[in-house]
């Protein structure tokens, strides 16, 4: 059920949120499935819905930095600074969680990935729940991530008892993630956030280019994020040798490639990035609902939320490789 994200339909979110229940509501990145994250069995029904493994943790959402300080141990000052620059805002940090984080959100690990959205309907939900909120993307898991309400009634259908209509997320892919280490800290996973920016509080931070099948963190799998159709980059097709009918194409600026696709989505005429990343789960999600077989997707350079971008098409294709 799509709601308008008044003040008594986010109240009602709420209840069903302390019932034990998941509601999907919006941030700036993508749509979250939440459920309360110091109710393990509430937590399961995340697991549940999505048909999400269990060994694939879940970030945790927060409303103030207080809930941060009842779930993690702040050990560097480092984080003070970055909470202080980039909350609320499309950035995770990976801390030791304290007990009254159950092993399910976190698949066991001695950590826990917590991050304050930059949206106000997801921030006066947390606040209206009265506890920080387990809640990765409302989709099924390995598909496309959500960045409209329709997009989540779509592939979860009724498991989420309420939907909060927030419109269109205005970041368009997750969160960056990061972790600390003994040697200064570590980038998860890139996101909203760019690593350049991150750069400017913390110089010393690295790439983690390591996919895991036993992750500590969100969207560090193989293959991920991916649509329904076979996705491709277009240097491993021969777009001559194609049925044009049906294949469709992702194009960053359209600028490159004048191929009579069936259909063709351009992420950004002009070439922004931000633009690009925005629009990228909303032209996949449209491109899997037309008539084709196949989806030629761009490459776009590794730069900026160029690498966020990437990393999101890479592990799309990878499930059909």
């Amino acid at each position: 059920m799509i709601l308008e994200p008044n003040k008594d339909n986010i109240l009602k979110a709420a209840e069903e949120i302390k019932r034990g229940n998941v509601v999907a509501f919006p941030t700036e990145t993508v749509y979250g499935l939440g459920a309360d994250c110091t109710n393990p069995i509430a937590v399961s029904k995340i697991f549940e819905a999505k048909q999400r493994p269990s060994f694939n943790p879940l970030i945790v959402h927060i409303h103030s930095i207080s809930q941060m300080n009842d779930i993690a141990y702040i050990e560097k000052e480092e984080i003070n600074k970055l909470v202080e620059k980039f909350w609320p805002g499309p950035l995770t940090i990976v801390l030791p969680k304290k007990d009254i984080i159950p092993d399910i959100v976190t698949a066991g690990h001695t950590t826990v990935a917590i991050r304050m959205p930059a949206h106000q309907v997801a921030l006066e939900l947390i606040e209206a729940a009265g506890t920080p909120v387990s809640a990765p993307s409302a989709n099924m898991f390995g598909f496309l991530s959500p960045t409209k309400p329709e997009h989540v009634q779509k592939q979860l259908g009724c498991k989420a008892n309420i939907i909060l209509d927030g419109g269109d997320s205005s970041v368009g892919v997750e969160s960056t993630i990061i972790e600390f280490t003994d040697y200064g800290a570590k980038v998860l996973r890139p996101g909203g956030l760019d690593v350049e920016e991150i750069k400017t509080v913390i110089p010393n931070i690295e790439y983690n280019d390591v996919s895991t099948d036993k992750p500590n963190a969100p969207g560090m799998l193989l293959h991920h994020y991916a649509p329904s159709v076979q996705i491709k980059f277009i240097e491993e097709v021969d777009p001559d040798g194609l049925d044009l009918s049906k294949a469709g194409a992702l194009l960053f600026d359209g600028s490159n490639y004048n191929y009579n696709f069936s259909t063709k989505r351009i992420l950004s005429s002009s070439g922004n990035y931000n633009e690009a990343a925005a629009n990228l789960f909303k032209y996949l999600h449209e491109l899997e609902n037309e008539n084709i077989e196949l989806i030629v997707v761009e490459r776009i350079e590794n730069r900026g939320l160029g690498i966020a971008i990437m990393d999101r098409l890479t592990k799309a294709a990878n499930r059909y490789r």
